[in-house]
């Protein structure tokens, strides 16, 4: 038992401390998004050893919080590969920005569970809200709004996004009957050959098992086919399957390929299939009118999805996923046991977004998109996406123009695929001693069999200077002169 004079004993940080720490971090992350373009962008570690500068055993006694950031700085970062770096030009953007760091660390220090309305009402309304002004903000169709019978919703991925819209589309088709054995042995799924794996993954999830999932053939611009697809599904009727989803990618991963949504809608609603539209990294481009066009038809899609956080300045992660009808979808996934009843969720007069996706927790995503978009206005969103697809526009121009390099598909946004004249050796060579060198990140996909080198422009501090450097290095190791193809680099290089 303690005495008077004894004080109880806490492990915890106290808020001075966390005032002065705090303030130690948020000037590392400014030091860092000053200097990232110092950095290797690719990580040149060996496999284990970032573990092996890590001791065998938690430590028993706390330690400084100085000692912790120092071991950032001598043992993760030797490990890290530089996303936000200006020439990072792999996969896809993973952006972040200011506001939405701030608006991730308010949401952390808030520690908000809003798993339903009541349990914290600002985190629902606020992520419904947002999601009614990104309809408006990409110019989506109006049954997508909370007002209607639709609604959006935050995730954590498109891949998510999409297994919601397919376990949907499944209970649909069964008329909600999933709890009965083997129903859905008779169901069929359909994508394009060069739609992202996480409809593979999808299917297996939902116990469609993959042989359901049909792979349709792509035109010469490595789009789906509308006449391949309605084929498909007219074979799979005749054999007696059931058709219930059928998924539009619009900018494939390997190539950015734009499947032409209005036919594929006009085909879907004629046979009663469930159609969703996967716009993970370009559906930002729709911020722009100009643009609009990848997306049109989908006045007839039954769910959409994009990605703030790829090419949106929205720190991972952030997806948002809508549907027409948002009865099907909470239909499909609410689970009510007697300790998440409330008065408010009984009402009626409340979402609750458990009900939206298939986890119960959730957290305030929608506070950092929020500061996104109040920080940059569309206006200021527009003013990047713009940027980013003339500087693109302008790279495939110069591999064009050259004489060593050629265009391996279209390029109708922000992502350039090409491959060298002389083939997949002298390609893969390329790109090695490019990774190796360590001022640009690329990587690679293959089209028609062939390897093809991806460079996905869109990173928040890529200029022009820094794709231009690409290009010269590029030349270089293609055994080209850079300046035929392009003016000589100097006047507006340092141009954003």
């Amino acid at each position: 038992m303690s005495t008077d004079d004894e004080k109880p004993t806490t492990f915890h940080m106290t808020p001075d401390d966390f005032r002065s720490q705090g303030r130690e971090v948020i000037e590392w992350i400014a030091r860092y998004m000053e200097t990232v373009d110092e950095y290797p962008v690719l990580s040149r570690v060996a496999p284990g050893d970032i573990r092996s500068r890590l001791p065998d055993h938690a430590p028993e006694h706390g330690e400084e919080f100085s000692a912790m950031l120092r071991d950032v700085d001598d043992i993760l970062m030797p490990g890290i590969t530089h996303w936000q770096s200006p020439g990072f030009f792999a996969y896809f953007p993973s952006n972040n920005s200011g506001p939405s760091i701030l608006g991730e660390l308010l949401s952390a220090g808030l520690g908000v569970q809003g798993m339903l309305w009541s349990t914290s009402p600002a985190c629902t309304e606020l992520e419904t809200h947002v999601l009614d002004w990104l309809v408006e903000m990409l110019g989506l169709p109006e049954r997508f709004r909370s007002q209607g019978d639709g609604g959006g919703v935050l995730q954590d991925t498109a891949s998510n996004s999409t297994l919601c819209a397919l376990l949907a589309a499944r209970e649909r088709a069964m008329d909600f009957s999933s709890g009965r054995t083997g129903v859905a042995g008779d169901l069929t799924v359909y994508a394009s050959d060069q739609a992202h794996s996480s409809i593979d993954k999808a299917v297996r999830i939902a116990g469609l098992g993959s042989d359901r999932l049909r792979k349709i053939a792509v035109d010469a611009t490595y789009a789906l086919r509308p006449d391949a697809l309605a084929e498909a599904l007219k074979r799979d009727r005749e054999a007696g399957y059931r058709p219930c989803l059928v998924m539009a990618t619009v900018g494939t991963t390997s190539s950015n390929a734009i499947d032409p949504i209005a036919p594929i809608a006009e085909i879907c609603r004629r046979e009663g299939v469930w159609l969703h539209v996967d716009a993970a990294m370009s559906g930002t481009a729709a911020l722009c009118p100009e643009f609009r066009w990848i997306q049109r038809g989908v006045e007839g899609a039954d769910s959409y999805t994009f990605n703030p956080h790829k090419w949106m300045f929205t720190n991972f992660d952030c997806n948002a996923f809508w549907v027409a009808d948002r009865s099907v979808l909470i239909r499909t996934l609410s689970v009510l046991p007697e300790y998440l009843r409330n008065a408010a969720s009984e009402s009626g007069a409340v979402l609750d977004y458990r009900d939206w996706h298939v986890q119960l927790g959730r957290r305030f995503r929608a506070l950092k998109l929020w500061f996104v978009i109040r920080h940059y206005g569309v206006e200021g969103l527009r003013h990047h996406v713009r940027e980013h697809i003339r500087l693109a526009q302008e790279f495939a121009q110069w591999v064009q123009a050259s004489d060593g390099f050629e265009l391996a598909a279209p390029a109708p946004l922000n992502l350039v695929c090409l491959r060298h004249v002389d083939g997949d050796s002298r390609t893969q060579t390329i790109l090695d001693q490019i990774n190796a060198e360590g001022e640009s990140y690329l990587t690679h996909t293959r089209l028609d069999g062939r390897l093809t080198l991806r460079v996905s422009i869109g990173q928040r501090a890529t200029q022009r200077i820094h794709v231009e450097r690409l290009w010269q290095r590029l030349s270089a190791l293609g055994g080209i002169d850079p300046n035929s193809s392009h003016p000589v680099p100097g006047g507006d290089g340092e141009r954003g």
